[in-house]
């Protein structure tokens, strides 16, 4: 459940421009899966680029840490799908993430959505294995450990 703030900063985040990475993302993950062979990748950059449009009271973690065991993403072959995802497609949307950072960033205003970038672009960096939830659930999850 979104809190009042949260809401509101999905809101601002949407207008001012969170839409066009979270299309960005779904662009992605479209070509991924009209190429078959990017299918694997597909599911994660919908999973993300979803998150993208409405990031504020959710968090991106890994599977392996919310479940408590590992999958298919979450071990070598994750890794690897990481590897191949970053030179494919990761590094140009880490880097659409830290240049709509460094715009936020110029304004007092920004600072939250510039830093929302910035955990967006790690993200974009090595997505197989990750998974989205609200705030209180990774909590949860992380304090299990």
């Amino acid at each position: 459940m979104l809190t009042v703030m949260a809401l509101l900063g999905n809101i601002i985040w949407f207008v001012l421009g969170g839409v066009w990475m979270g299309l960005a993302w779904w662009l992605v993950a479209i070509v991924m899966a009209l190429s078959v062979v990017g299918l694997p990748w597909a599911r994660s950059a919908f999973v993300l680029g979803s998150f993208c449009f409405m990031p504020f009271g959710r968090e991106a973690i890994d599977r392996e840490e919310l479940t408590g065991r590992g999958d298919l993403g979450t071990g070598t072959l994750g890794f690897l799908g990481n590897v191949i995802w970053f030179l494919v497609a990761g590094l140009w949307l880490a880097l659409g993430h830290l240049a709509a950072a460094i715009a936020n960033a110029i304004t007092i205003i920004g600072i939250p959505f510039a830093v929302q970038h910035v955990k967006l672009a790690v993200c974009a960096l090595a997505p197989v294995g990750k998974t989205v939830v609200p705030k209180d659930v990774a909590a949860r999850a992380r304090r299990r450990y």
